[in-house]
């Protein structure tokens, strides 16, 4: 009598079944950050002194100077950016520094703008501190 063999696909099958998932539940389970990754900037508008190297520097044209009661700060648009960080490199005065803060996903370009207002500003430092 001839031997039925199982196919290749139910083996493979049958194999992946006790086997642990290759993904993680995200939103339940944060991964690490590895060290080094650039992440979302943060602007310390107390230390900025209007100098726009960062606006100037930007490879991406991601910065642009705005005026905010009565000195020009950078607006970041995050949807341009390239996050290669010449902008912190450039700062004279460290008012823009890095992060690990990686989660952008936004429904709106306008959600996506690192805008210099003072007091949202401050909210959002002490938020990834």
């Amino acid at each position: 009598m001839r031997q039925i063999k199982m196919p290749q696909m139910i083996r493979e099958i049958a194999a992946a079944i006790f086997k642990k998932p290759f993904t993680r539940q995200y939103p339940f389970m944060r991964p690490e950050v590895p060290e080094g990754l650039r992440g979302r900037q943060i602007f310390h508008p107390d230390r900025c002194i209007s100098c726009g190297l960062c606006a100037r520097d930007c490879p991406a044209e991601a910065i642009e100077m705005v005026e905010v009661s009565g000195k020009k700060m950078p607006l970041i648009h995050l949807d341009r950016c390239i996050f290669c960080y010449v902008c912190i490199e450039n700062c004279p005065r460290n008012a823009l520094t890095e992060s690990t803060f990686y989660e952008l996903a936004s429904t709106s370009k306008e959600g996506l703008a690192l805008r210099p207002e003072k007091s949202n500003l401050k909210e959002e430092v002490t938020e990834e501190e």
